[in-house]
């Protein structure tokens, strides 16, 4: 039964108003990032991943720039516990980079987690217990005073261990299910774990606060995030860390609005893996931020790549609309959008600008590795002739003359529409290829021959073939392609009036090829179109002509 009167409020407010965090505008820098793909991402998988699998994922990792990578739980399984061992035994951490485990503040799992990490250069062991009331009173059964010496507790093994063991290791707690625990009580429990720690500004410590379950919309976990960061003790020695869940699809607005409240650090992982909806994904915060000229000190420029390798990893697909990464997110098949594009794409070009605007387009695609031909401007029914006209200019040089592209428009979409698909660049090509070049199933220009009258007029001797035979016609005109359209009227005794003549090269250099392109008009205003391709300009534009009349008679 769907009855919504079984759910209350979950969540806690802060007992003071702390709402500072919507004074400001927008986030300045970015925070340290922490990759948990590799232990809470993998611990979500039908499959996790094995050995290779994650030795893979971690190089990865690395090549898109984290210093703080979480590998794992290690007292947790053979496997976790192999990992971590590979990692240090081959050398293969960076220095700039530190690992991160995790374990519960349990004696045993505590001691077994340092024996891991032996030798190991940079650690951040993370300690956590929940704090929640629905924990304390479900599963624990326990009070606030004995849920706080649990994590007392941890936190005194903590350092003790540390003491003996060699290497730079920072010390994080988490108040396991923060967002549903009373703001008051969890800064209680997070100030006795510093005071234990005493951390100082070149040494931090690290205090996560874990969406573990989404139970509020976002601006109230920015408040709660405020009040911590105002009331944590030592806090110029504390890095607040952030761990959004996506249960109510808001991870990334959490994320955000947090950092304006106070958070220095986020946790999460490659495109939002993890438990349930997932962690917070990383890449859209990242991008966001880039999107907003800043600099998310993350390297996202071969997103293919990248989502190749979540993908052989992990088994799970990348969306083809998730943001910034997916197949079809910089993708328009809407006409308008098309045609918007295209004149953004040529504006920006024409202006020198080196400020990214272009409609429809929040970053620039070639920033993640994507291309306009295969990625931006896609062929279907929906298109239009903008699209239509930037796909041929964009992969074969071919910049259709604006009179022309309504017709060439509808033609691509009547072809799309009948397939039932959308069409590649080749596609497009060939539609406009064989509508527009070398059209001539009424007759053929065989040849023609100039001579230059005295009065600067051009007569034109025309070899027209039509129904098997051959036939010269001579005229003249004002110059060599009127007096060629006007051998064709007199032929066909029939209006071919040139309205349209356009042309220009398709590559550079002396011998390339050119194009040209004509629109004749009959006695009933209609216009038809042809285009030529030649190295000789005068012949491209017979072939043209030729072609738009005969489309001309066919109809």
């Amino acid at each position: 039964m769907f009855d919504f009167r079984q759910y209350k409020r979950g969540y806690y407010m802060p007992p003071v108003e702390c709402n500072d965090w919507v004074k400001k505008e927008y986030i300045d820098k970015a925070p340290v990032w922490c990759s948990v793909d590799l232990r809470d991402g993998n611990q979500a998988l039908i499959e996790p991943m094995g050995l290779d699998e994650k030795l893979e994922f971690f190089k990865t990792l690395l090549k898109v720039g984290f210093k703080h990578i979480e590998v794992g739980f290690p007292a947790a399984s053979d496997t976790e516990y192999e990992f971590l061992r590979t990692l240090i035994d081959n050398d293969m951490i960076p220095d700039d980079v530190t690992i991160q485990v995790l374990t519960q503040a349990r004696e045993h799992i505590i001691r077994k987690t340092f024996q891991a990490v032996s030798g190991a250069k940079n650690v951040i062991v993370h300690v956590y217990n929940s704090t929640s009331v629905a924990q304390r009173e479900q599963v624990f059964g326990k009070t606030k005073e004995e849920v706080k010496q649990i994590a007392i507790n941890g936190a005194k093994l903590l350092k003790e261990l540390a003491e003996d063991q060699p290497g730079n290791i920072i010390f994080e707690y988490s108040p396991e299910s923060f967002t549903g625990t009373e703001p008051e009580y969890a800064l209680e429990v997070c100030n006795a774990v510093i005071d234990i720690w005493e951390p100082v500004p070149e040494h931090k410590c690290i205090i996560n606060l874990p969406v573990t379950v989404e139970m509020s919309m976002p601006h109230v976990y920015a408040s709660q995030v405020e009040y911590m960061s105002k009331n944590l003790h030592r806090r110029d020695s504390v890095l607040i860390s952030i761990h959004p869940h996506n249960d109510r699809g808001t991870a990334v607005a959490d994320a955000e609005l947090a950092i304006l409240a106070g958070g220095d650090r986020i946790e999460g992982t490659l495109f939002g893996n993890g438990e349930r909806t997932g962690n917070v994904d990383i890449i859209t915060l990242a991008m966001n931020m880039y999107a907003q000229g800043v600099d998310p000190e993350l390297d996202f420029s071969d997103m293919k790549s990248i989502v190749k390798v979540y993908e052989r990893c992990t088994q799970f697909k990348v969306e083809d609309r998730r943001p910034y990464c997916g197949k079809l997110v910089f993708a328009a098949f809407s006409g308008s959008h098309q045609d918007a594009i295209a004149k953004g794409m040529r504006y920006k070009t024409e202006n020198n600008s080196n400020t990214w605007a272009v409609p429809y387009l929040p970053i620039n695609p070639e920033d993640v590795g994507r291309t306009y031909d295969t990625d931006v401007i896609r062929i279907n029914s929906q298109s239009g002739k903008g699209g239509v006209a930037y796909v041929l200019e964009m992969n074969y040089g071919i910049d259709i003359p604006k009179a022309m592209r309504e017709d060439i428009g509808y033609a691509v979409k009547d072809v799309s529409d009948e397939m039932h698909k959308e069409l590649s660049p080749q596609e497009v090509y060939d539609i406009f290829k064989s509508r527009y070049l070398k059209y001539d199933p009424v007759f053929k220009i065989d040849g023609v021959h100039f001579v230059q009258e005295d009065n600067n007029e051009i007569t034109a001797k025309v070899n027209i073939v039509h129904n098997g035979k051959a036939t010269e016609v001579a005229e003249k005109g004002n110059g060599r392609l009127n007096a060629v359209a006007k051998a064709l009227e007199s032929y066909f005794n029939t209006s071919c009036n040139v309205t349209l003549y356009e042309e220009h090269a398709l590559a550079n250099g002396s011998d390339s090829s050119a194009i040209a392109y004509v629109g004749v008009s009959d006695d009933k205003d209609r216009v038809f179109f042809g285009a030529g391709i030649d190295p000789d300009i005068m012949r491209a534009s017979i072939d043209a002509l030729e072609s738009a009349v005969n489309r001309q008679l066919e109809n």
